[in-house]
């Protein structure tokens, strides 16, 4: 059984940076790919970082250039490293492990989640 545990969140201030980290067991965590996504209170659950298999990364435009996703197949862990964090970062985030590409755009496996972290930025 794939189980999927995040940790890293907390509190900041504005331009102030966070590390997330993703856990994986249960799979061989270097033939999957593995997306990170956030929810704010009442929106939906959004993909924000993706990276495949082979390394490649993805990121959607409001995270371009502030945040980093990457993985250590040795540690069956992703990162989501988190620079110049902005009030509109605030959100839970979760990992999500072994979905699908489709149009190059990584899908959630819906068995594979994790239980999320906070990150909250504020003054």
């Amino acid at each position: 059984q794939v189980q999927v545990v995040e940790s890293g969140g907390g509190l900041v201030q504005p331009g102030e940076s966070l590390t997330l980290s993703c856990v994986v067991s249960g799979s061989i965590f270097s033939i999957y790919h593995l997306g990170w996504f956030r929810q704010a209170p009442g929106k939906q659950r959004d993909l924000v970082a993706q990276i495949t298999m082979y390394g490649k990364t993805e990121y959607v435009g409001a995270v371009q250039g502030r945040f980093t996703i990457s993985r250590d197949n040795d540690k069956n862990t992703a990162y989501l490293q988190m620079n110049s964090l902005r009030p509109e970062d605030t959100a839970i985030y979760y990992c999500n492990f072994g979905g699908s590409l489709i149009g190059g755009t990584y899908n959630p496996n819906p068995y594979n989640w994790g239980q999320g972290t906070q990150v909250t930025v504020s003054s």
